[in-house]
């Protein structure tokens, strides 16, 4: 009306005359979608993807752990290379995580075990093969109950994508470390155990690495970088398969 005051801005919910239908449930729907944040509780922030409580959260196709959200990690490298190393510290970076060691799955084989080789049987690749489904499984158990599973292993050439897809769970991440062959043949110098042997050398694994293995995932190059840098890459460049 002319000469009336301005009307102050309607702040709560507004109604149809008849039916009493609500007109914001509609103008809700219609709106885009608000930038997700972190909750006030927030504790604690895992890659660039949050920023603190309050903060937008930039990449929710990255693992923000947000609402119990888990995924699988796997970890692959040659003999020595610091799988197990970097496995144990993103484990430790996450509130809710499991560290799946497939080696251990080989150990489990007590009469009948058939080891890998430079030219291995038909029953070490299958083996081989049943270490990395059971490993994969474990991942995704773990995974169903709430946890993000790392897990770590040689898995090498036509392995990698085989085990990939035996990953059920989304999102799920590969990553492969692949620092320069003396840098590997210098740590297991310094290592109480011995990874080569049967057949194997550093030399002989990394080129079955580099030239037939499919480039799957993040590599990254940890020749002259710290675990935690490691750690730090992982989670800031990993993307989802």
């Amino acid at each position: 009306m002319l000469g009336a005051g301005e009307a102050p801005f309607r702040t709560a919910p507004a109604f149809a005359k008849r039916g009493r239908e609500r007109y914001d449930s509609h103008l809700a729907e219609d709106a885009p979608p608000a930038t997700p944040t972190a909750p006030p509780n927030w504790s604690g922030c895992w890659g660039p993807c949050c920023a603190g409580p309050g903060k937008p959260i930039a990449h929710l196709d990255h693992l923000c752990h947000v609402g119990g959200m888990s995924a699988v990690y796997l970890i692959t490298g040659v003999q020595a290379a610091g799988k197990s190393t970097v496995a144990q510290a993103l484990a430790e970076r996450l509130p809710r995580s499991a560290h799946v060691r497939g080696d251990a799955f080989r150990r489990f084989v007590v009469g009948g075990r058939e080891e890998m080789s430079g030219e291995p049987s038909a029953e070490a690749l299958n083996q081989l093969r049943l270490r990395h489904e059971l490993a994969a499984r474990t991942a995704d158990a773990y995974a169903e109950a709430g946890f993000t599973a790392i897990v770590q292993d040689v898995v090498l050439g036509e392995h990698l994508p085989w085990m990939v897809e035996r990953v059920r769970t989304r999102p799920r991440y590969a990553v492969v470390l692949a620092p320069d062959p003396a840098a590997v043949a210098e740590r297991e110098e310094r290592r109480a155990k011995t990874a080569y042997g049967e057949g194997f050398s550093v030399a002989s694994l990394d080129r079955v690495l580099r030239e037939q293995t499919p480039r799957l995932g993040l590599w990254l190059d940890t020749t002259g970088m710290t675990v935690e840098e490691t750690v730090d890459a992982i989670l800031a460049k990993a993307t989802a398969l």
